[in-house]
């Protein structure tokens, strides 16, 4: 309530020959192009690093930028224009720190002029510093060769876009700024990017202990599993999804909702960005913050694992995957904060080296803190993985609903007494331990073979395992699919040993699918995975339920409309 996050992200093409464009040369032009200067976004950046509190709004009107999206659709489609024209040699946004950063960053190995009163502004009476540091929204800056200087001004000029040139690129590596023909600034590039020493903190990390589940297994698990599909983290969010067009120029392949009535949740999202080619792009997600309150290690560690096998899930696989990390954390001035903190990014490292997927972006908010009456609230230790990966036919997308009354019903991975911070742990207001680990060697041999499979087109569907464990990722396939099914938990292969019916339906643990297989598929599909761990463990019907025995009873028996409506109930819309 206090401090809200919204993680937002985006991708784009270019053409192969931009990529040799990135340096400007001296006597380049700095060109400004875009929206105007105004006081808005002024110490944004500053701003979103501090700690709120109850004066926050008061305070931080002056802080949050006025966006005008009219004028960034022509922005952009006039930098395209540009570009194509091959008239500027780099460019860069106006973001966190305004023309500071830009113009600071840019000029590096050059050195830089610039000359702020030529900057337009919104309305009188900012001063120099102010033009200097503001973050008002929709604004490019351009490295432009001198002779360049009259086509691409009146490339801006034809849409109506304001362009000025506000100065130049030098060749002694110093920043420069000017007002009105005074000097207010002048610094060595060196100095500016290089001169501050690195900070040194120390960090600290204990491993905590919570009460572990002191509860019995209950006789039916048909309530468990209703109140589980209706957590918020795992309860349908068609009410946000259906409010936003995913189908902007109509390039989705895999849609965010799947199944029977396109109502069903897929892992991920599928786009064909050339609608003239078979190539796609996938991007996918993983977090859970409450692995974080366990062992910030492994919940780094799962969401890059859910992140992977959500693209495996689709019918990717793993050759060509990026990474971005989105950091949500707290005062890192505290050492039991940073010692966190250094988990979560040392998990980064450790399964990126492993799985080959190289981290190309990301993003840190920190001090995400809440002061009101006397009490600090912070968050919880946060990290979103979002993966991109590039899938060389579209075509060849899976989902995950159930295709086929007939058809086998495989379960792929090692299930673990790994319930802690499990959805059904927290439904019995535990928080628990038994943290899911990552095994990243044999996951990663695992994606590989199960992505080979469904490229032989033996895999009719797929779904990852993730929140709520095998009992939701049933019963989402199911109602996605409006088929029964029939299911023995003791096919189940485990890593260790586990007794109860209701934590190997509930656990947790990573790297682990269900896939619908053919019968006629049979043979060649476990052939394919004979060397990772796998199972048939049940098949699917033409009936209206959700069957699942344990070891010794029935322990599910649910219509498949009774759990589709305990999923879509919540957060109706």
């Amino acid at each position: 309530m206090g401090n809200p996050l919204v993680y937002c992200g985006t991708a784009g093409i270019m053409p192969k020959s931009c990529a040799m464009m990135g340096q400007q040369k001296p006597q380049d032009l700095v060109l400004l192009v875009g929206g105007r200067t105004g006081r808005d976004g002024i110490h944004g950046v500053t701003f979103a690093s501090e700690q709120l509190t109850d004066e926050s709004t008061d305070i931080s009107f002056t802080a949050v930028q006025i966006g005008n999206p009219i004028v960034e659709k022509k922005v952009l489609d006039t930098v395209l224009k540009a570009r194509d024209k091959k008239l500027f040699s780099r460019i860069t946004d106006c973001g966190g720190g305004g023309l500071s950063s830009a113009a600071g960053e840019m000029g590096e190995n050059t050195g830089v002029n610039i000359y702020l009163d030529r900057v337009p502004l919104k309305y009188a009476g900012l001063s120099y510093e102010e033009i200097w540091i503001s973050e008002s929204q929709e604004r490019m800056v351009l490295a432009v060769p001198p002779e360049n200087k009259e086509e691409i001004l009146e490339v801006f000029a034809s849409e109506n876009v304001e362009a000025t040139i506000i100065g130049e690129f030098t060749n002694d590596k110093r920043l420069r700024l000017f007002y009105n023909d005074t000097e207010v600034a002048n610094l060595e590039m060196a100095f500016i990017h290089n001169g501050r020493p690195q900070s040194r903190l120390k960090a600290i990390w204990q491993k905590p202990h919570h009460p572990e589940a002191g509860f019995e297994a209950p006789a039916s698990l048909n309530q468990d599993l209703l109140k589980t599909l209706g957590a918020y983290n795992v309860a349908s969010k068609e009410w946000v999804i259906r409010q936003y067009d995913h189908e902007v120029q109509g390039s989705s392949v895999l849609k965010p909702l799947v199944g029977k009535n396109n109502d069903g949740p897929g892992d991920a999202a599928i786009l064909r960005p050339v609608l003239g080619s078979k190539k796609g792009i996938i991007v996918s997600c993983g977090i859970n913050p409450s692995y974080g309150d366990i062992d910030p290690y492994w919940m780094a560690a799962s969401a890059i694992d859910e992140s992977l096998r959500q693209i495996i899930a689709v019918g990717g696989n793993l050759e060509r995957v990026a990474l971005l990390d989105n950091f949500s954390w707290g005062d890192t001035g505290n050492e039991e904060t940073l010692g966190a903190l250094v988990r979560a990014c040392q998990a980064c490292y450790d399964l990126a080296t492993v799985y080959q997927t190289p981290f190309i972006s990301g993003k840190d908010s920190l001090n995400n803190e809440f002061y009101y009456q006397g009490k600090t609230t912070t968050i919880p230790h946060t990290l979103l993985i979002s993966a991109i990966a590039v899938m060389e036919d579209s075509e060849r997308a899976v989902t995950m609903d159930f295709k086929e009354a007939g058809n086998y019903i495989y379960i792929v991975g090692e299930t673990f007494n790994e319930l802690g911070g499990s959805e059904y742990y927290k439904a019995h207001g535990f928080l628990g331990n038994g943290v899911p680990r990552v095994r990243p060697q044999q996951a990663l041999e695992t994606m590989t073979r199960l992505s080979q499979a469904t490229d032989n087109k033996l895999v009719r569907a797929c779904h990852d395992l993730s929140d709520g464990g095998l009992g939701v990722a049933l019963a989402e396939m199911a109602f996605s699919g409006e088929l029964g099914a029939e299911i023995d938990l003791a096919a189940i292969p485990l890593g260790e040993e586990i007794v109860r019916d209701d934590f190997i339906l509930f656990s947790e643990s990573n790297s682990r699918f269900l896939v619908e297989v053919a019968p006629q598929h049979q043979e060649a599909f476990e052939m394919a995975l004979a060397d990772s761990p796998f199972s048939l463990i049940g098949s699917i019907n033409s009936g209206d339920k959700l069957v699942i025995k344990g070891y010794n009873k029935e322990v599910i028996n649910l219509p498949i409309s009774e759990l589709k409506e305990a999923w879509q109930k919540p957060l109706r819309w």
